[in-house]
């Protein structure tokens, strides 16, 4: 059975029951993070937004309420590691010219943003500084030691607002990253909106479909135990439905990264989350 024909199906049989997300809060170290708010105005369909979190098993849940027990703190670490090694021709680290990792307190809340004419994720600031400032190699888009350092420098925005930008020069970008959203692509013939606009709160196989919201990348998955970055969730939903996957780091991901971030508009960060 298709994956269509299975969410026309699960619909169909939960409509009169539809499994709604739970009315939890996160708490981490003392803070309650925002899982639910008003939706952007920009959201016609929508009154409120929920975090991916609300739609986790209770044991899932309680993996994010606190940082020992968060395996993703395990690549945080190595993070850290990696903020101080000195890499590349110029005999710099990331502590050379950054003095704490903490002064970047608000940058995840910004990201993607326009800069230079250009629409930049987090990934391209941390290969800029190691290129330009470095003398280093870039790293791979969604490797070990980006996904561990977007974690580390993410991590220093948790508990506060999401808040991009999406007019004047960003604007562009906004409405590419909508139109990309609401587009109908692969042999399933599925836009991301038929799952996660349509279709949130319905079960499907065993996964409680969400808003698709990216307030807490990148996020430690169940499924394959290690950190996944944004555009690499966006590449695997696109094999879901059988489409052949945008780039990474590409122009479409970004731009849709944007929108995706323009519709979690006053959710916490929860970098990083833990989930399926």
């Amino acid at each position: 059975m298709n994956l269509k024909l299975w969410i026309s199906l699960a619909v169909g049989s939960l409509s009169t029951a539809a499994i709604a997300q739970d009315s939890n809060e996160l708490v981490i170290d003392g803070e309650t993070l925002v899982t639910e708010t008003a939706a952007p105005a920009h959201l016609e369909d929508f009154d409120t937004i929920y975090s991916g979190w609300r739609f986790r098993s209770r044991e899932t849940q309680s993996l994010e309420t606190d940082d020992f027990d968060n395996p993703a703190f395990v690549f945080v670490d190595q993070g850290l590691d990696l903020w101080e090694e000195v890499d590349g021709s110029a005999g710099k680290a990331c502590a050379s010219c950054h003095e704490d990792v903490e002064d970047f307190a608000g940058l995840r809340t910004q990201l993607p943003r326009v800069q230079d004419g250009e629409l930049v994720a987090m990934e391209d600031l941390v290969n800029g500084c190691r290129t330009e400032r470095m003398g280093a190699e870039p790293w791979k888009w969604s490797g070990g030691n980006m996904t561990a350092m977007t974690a580390l420098i993410g991590l220093q925005s948790r508990g506060m607002p999401v808040g991009v930008k999406i007019d004047g020069e960003a604007a562009p970008f906004w409405e590419k990253g909508k139109e990309l959203y609401y587009t109908r692509v692969g042999q399933l013939d599925m836009a991301c909106s038929n799952c996660h606009e349509n279709n949130y709160g319905v079960m499907i196989r065993a996964d409680h479909l969400s808003q698709g919201q990216i307030n807490g990348f990148p996020t430690y998955r169940l499924k394959n135990a290690k950190l996944n970055s944004i555009h690499a969730r966006f590449k695997g939903c696109m094999k879901n439905i059988r489409a052949e996957p945008f780039k990474e780091g590409g122009d479409e991901f970004k731009a849709l990264e944007l929108y995706l971030a323009s519709r979690g508009q006053g959710l916490s960060v929860e970098t990083p989350s833990v989930r399926n």
